[in-house]
């Protein structure tokens, strides 16, 4: 169970340092061709102008919300810390969150779908974890 835990924070986390260096790299979106997402974010979120004139800012939140939350479970769960399966519990939750907020943004799509089941997953299995620990 702490493999797979292990192996679902640092896909996520690593896939969501990669995704925040892609914003950062080309804030336009057109390298990766995802110039119409940021125009529906623009027609979505509030204060467009300040948060979705490119796409840096999301670069910041996908980092601070995934990226580095989801690293740092990891290296607790490598690091056999009593706190793991609560990390990895609160990083799944905050996963389906941001996905929920991707569905509402743009609709459902194959992606989203399956970060959300990963981040399912990562509360299941912390949830058996803490049970576990606990008989």
């Amino acid at each position: 169970m702490r493999t797979f835990q292990i192996i679902m924070t640092l896909f996520v986390g690593i896939g969501a340092v990669a995704g925040a260096t892609m914003m950062w790299v080309d804030p336009t979106g057109k390298m990766w061709g995802m110039e119409p997402l940021l125009e529906m974010l623009r027609a979505k979120m509030p204060w467009p102008d300040v948060f979705f004139k490119d796409f840096i800012p999301s670069g910041y939140v996908l980092l601070a919300l995934n990226g580095l939350p989801q690293l740092m479970a990891a290296i607790l769960l490598i690091k056999r810390h009593q706190l793991a399966p609560y990390s990895v519990m609160v990083c799944g939750s905050i996963l389906m969150l941001w996905i929920i907020l991707e569905w509402w943004a743009w609709g459902v799509n194959t992606l989203s779908n399956i970060y959300f089941i990963i981040g399912l997953l990562e509360v299941v299995a912390a949830t058996v974890s803490l049970r576990n620990t606990q008989i």
